[in-house]
C-alpha cells in the first residue's frame, strides 16, 4: 500500500541532500543575489500575478504592498539562507504552513507555480554575468530548491483542502438537517410577508418609490446565504434564484410606471400577476427543496443549539467569496460575556449554563436568518452578519450589547441573573484569510474589554 504523504522528517533530509549537492560558494553566490533583489523579485513576482485574470481575483494592489510583498520577501530570504543557516526543520514548516494558508484562502496551485517560474527566470537573469561552471551550478540550484518547496506547499495545500472538502459536503448536509418543519413554516411566513409588504407599499406609495426588493428582503437573504449553499447541486436552487431575480426586475421596472392613466394602469396589474405567479413559483420549488431534506444533529453546541467550530472555515471562506465577488460588506462581531468566572462562582456551573443558554437565545432572535452565530467555546460567541453595511453592523452589536444589560435570567426561586456583554467588531476589507478577520475582531473585543467592558469596540485593523 502506497503512503499518500511525506513526511516533514523526509522532507528535510530531501532539502539537506540537494544542498548538500552543490558547495558554500553557490549557496553564498545566491544568498547574496536574492538578499540584494528581493525586492524586485517579490515586485515581478506579484506584477506576473496581478496580470491573470485569475490571480487579481484573490490580490489587491493594498494587499500586496502591505503584506504580501513583504511575506514573499521574507519566503525568499529563508529559502535561499537555510543551507548557511542549518534551520531546514522550520523552512520546511513554514512552506507547509504558506500551502495551508493558499489552501484556506483558495488560490489555485498552478496560479503559484506560475509565479514561481517567473521568479526563476528573475534570478535566472542576475547570474549572466557569473562564471559558466557556477552560474549552471546555480541554476541548478535555484530550480531544485523552488521545486523542493513547492512540493512541500502542494502537499500541505492538498492535505488541507481535501479536509476543507468534507467539511463543506459535511456542512452542506448539516444545513438541510435543521429543524426543517420550523424553517420551512419561518421561510414560507417570510416570503408570504415580503408579498404582502410590497403590495401594500404598492397600493400606498404612488410614486412607487423605493419599493422592497425580494433578493434583499429576510427571505431573499436567507435563500442566497444559506439555503443555496445546503440544498448546492440541487436544479431548484438556480430556479428559486432566478425567480428572484425575476421579481425583483418586474418590481424594479413598476418603480418606473409611476403615475396614473388607463393603459399604464392596466401594465401594472400585468406587473403584479407576474411578480405573484414568480413567488408562487418560489414557493413551490422551496417546498420541493424542504422535502429532499434529511435530518442530521452534528455540528451544534449541544447547549446553546448554535454552530460550533466546525463549519467556521466553510461558512466564512463562502461568506469571503460571496463578499468579494458581489462587492457587498461583511462583518464579524466577537462576542464575550463579561467577568463569567464570577458568574460560574457565584451560581454555580448551572448559572452559567443557564447565561449561556439564553445569550444564545436572544442572539438568534436579534439577528437575521441570514446570518450566523457560532458559540466559539467557553463563553465567546462569534456572529457573522452578511450583506450587511458598517452602520449596521455596529448597530446589531450595540443591540445585543443593550439587550444583555437589561436582561434579567431567571435561575429558580426568585434568583435572577444580570449579565453585560463585551462586544469587538471587524468590517471585511478585502483580505482573503478569514482568520485574519476575526484576529482583528478579538484585538476590538480585547480593547472593549480593557476598556472597561460592557461596551462596542470597532476594530482598527491588525495592531
Amino acid at each position: 500500500m502506497l503512503r499518500k504523504n511525506t513526511s516533514p522528517e523526509e522532507w528535510v533530509a530531501d532539502w539537506r541532500r540537494i544542498c548538500g549537492r552543490y558547495g558554500e560558494d553557490i549557496w553564498v553566490l545566491v544568498q547574496g543575489i536574492v538578499r540584494e533583489h528581493k525586492a524586485f523579485l517579490a515586485t515581478r513576482f506579484y506584477e506576473q500575478m496581478m496580470q491573470d485574470a485569475a490571480a487579481s481575483f484573490f490580490l489587491s494592489a493594498q494587499l500586496v504592498q502591505n503584506r504580501l510583498h513583504p511575506a514573499l520577501q521574507a519566503w525568499l530570504e529563508g529559502v535561499f539562507s537555510v543551507a548557511l543557516n542549518g534551520d531546514y526543520e522550520g523552512t520546511v514548516a513554514y512552506q507547509k504552513r504558506v500551502g495551508g494558508v493558499h489552501a484556506r484562502i483558495g488560490i489555485p496551485t498552478h496560479l503559484v507555480m506560475r509565479g514561481t517560474r517567473a521568479l526563476n527566470e528573475a534570478i535566472f537573469a542576475r547570474l549572466q554575468d557569473v562564471d559558466v561552471v557556477q552560474r549552471t551550478n546555480a541554476v541548478a540550484y535555484v530550480a531544485e530548491l523552488t521545486s523542493l518547496a513547492m512540493e512541500v506547499m502542494c502537499q500541505s495545500y492538498a492535505v488541507s483542502h481535501d479536509r476543507n472538502s468534507r467539511a463543506e459536503e459535511a456542512y452542506r448536509l448539516f444545513a438541510i438537517s435543521q429543524d426543517i418543519g420550523a424553517e420551512r413554516e419561518k421561510q414560507r411566513a417570510a416570503l408570504l410577508g415580503w408579498e404582502n409588504q410590497f403590495m401594500y407599499e404598492v397600493a400606498v406609495n404612488q410614486a412607487r418609490a423605493n419599493l422592497p426588493l425580494l433578493g434583499k428582503s429576510e427571505f431573499g437573504l436567507w435563500f442566497t446565504h444559506k439555503a443555496a449553499h445546503a440544498f448546492e447541486g440541487s436544479a431548484d436552487v438556480a430556479s428559486i434564484l432566478a425567480e428572484i431575480d425575476r421579481v425583483d426586475a418586474a418590481a424594479s421596472q413598476l418603480g418606473s410606471m409611476a403615475g396614473s392613466s388607463e393603459g399604464k394602469d392596466a401594465g401594472q396589474v400585468e406587473v403584479l400577476r407576474r411578480i405573484r405567479d414568480h413567488c408562487r413559483t418560489v414557493g413551490f420549488l422551496l417546498e420541493g427543496l424542504f422535502q429532499q431534506a434529511g435530518y442530521l444533529e452534528s455540528g451544534r453546541d449541544v447547549l446553546t443549539r448554535l454552530l460550533n467550530r466546525k463549519y467556521l472555515q466553510v461558512i466564512m471562506n463562502r461568506e469571503i467569496e460571496f463578499a468579494r465577488t458581489n462587492g457587498c460588506g461583511l462583518a464579524v462581531l466577537m462576542v464575550d460575556i463579561d467577568h463569567f468566572k464570577r458568574i460560574n462562582d457565584e451560581y454555580g456551573h448551572d448559572g452559567g449554563d443557564a447565561a449561556l443558554r439564553h445569550v444564545g437565545l436572544f442572539m438568534s432572535q436579534t439577528v437575521r436568518s441570514s446570518d450566523y452565530l457560532f458559540r466559539l467555546g467557553g463563553e465567546e460567541f462569534l456572529v457573522v452578519l452578511v450583506d450587511v453595511e458598517p452602520e449596521t453592523a455596529m448597530l446589531v452589536a450595540e443591540n445585543l450589547r443593550r439587550r444583555a444589560e437589561n436582561e434579567r435570567i431567571p435561575l429558580g426561586q426568585d434568583i435572577h441573573l444580570n449579565m453585560t456583554l463585551s462586544i469587538g467588531v471587524a468590517l471585511y476589507a478585502g483580505h482573503p484569510d478569514y482568520l485574519l478577520l476575526l484576529k482583528a475582531a478579538d484585538q476590538a473585543l480585547y480593547r472593549a474589554k480593557h476598556l472597561g467592558r460592557n461596551r462596542v469596540e470597532l476594530s482598527r485593523g491588525l495592531e
